[in-house]
């Protein structure tokens, strides 16, 4: 078994690097339509899975959420480093576990990790219409500073033409500055 690099740990969770062993977890929420609704790619195989295994274990940018008292990978948290000392924050969780505080309690320990080491801003992206998202945000204290309209599309229709998405944009400043 792998050792497990900790980013952070909180009351329920441990925050860690990705390892071999979470394939089967990964597979299980990257494989559910629902989960991945409002990602910029659609269900994976077994097989992309495991590619893309490959490349959050090669990163720091992703965090894999497991819970303490099972050992089960739940999800995970993207902390994607920006110019001007900026951070954009994502999350996808898997399904069976929403509605329960993981998302909210593993990115408040994130947050406030990265504003202790000097990040000056954290920002995130979502649709509009994944309302659970933006609510996740908002009571995190983010507040949305733009609503651009139809500037970004992930998928084309039948004609090649693009699927265009509107987009939230949230951010959090760190007030120790």
């Amino acid at each position: 078994m792998e050792s497990k690099i900790i980013i952070a740990e909180t009351e329920r969770l441990i925050l860690r690097r990705y390892i071999k062993e979470d394939l089967q977890d990964l597979f299980e929420y990257l494989s559910d339509i629902e989960v991945v609704e409002y990602e910029p790619y659609k269900a994976l195989t077994f097989d992309e899975t495991k590619e893309n295994l490959e490349w959050r274990i090669g990163t720091d940018e992703m965090i894999a959420i497991e819970l303490k008292d099972s050992r089960k990978m739940i999800g995970n948290v993207y902390m994607g480093k920006r110019e001007f000392d900026s951070l954009e924050i994502g999350y996808v969780f898997n399904r069976n576990y929403w509605g329960h505080g993981y998302a909210a309690e593993s990115c408040k320990a994130l947050i406030s990790q990265e504003f202790s080491n000097g990040i000056h801003r954290i920002y995130a992206e979502c649709d509009p219409h994944n309302k659970r998202s933006w609510k996740l945000l908002e009571a995190l204290g983010f507040q949305r500073e733009a609503h651009f309209r139809r500037n970004v599309y992930f998928w084309k229709d039948e004609n090649e033409k693009p699927i265009w998405k509107d987009t939230y944009v949230y951010a959090m400043l760190n007030v120790n500055e």
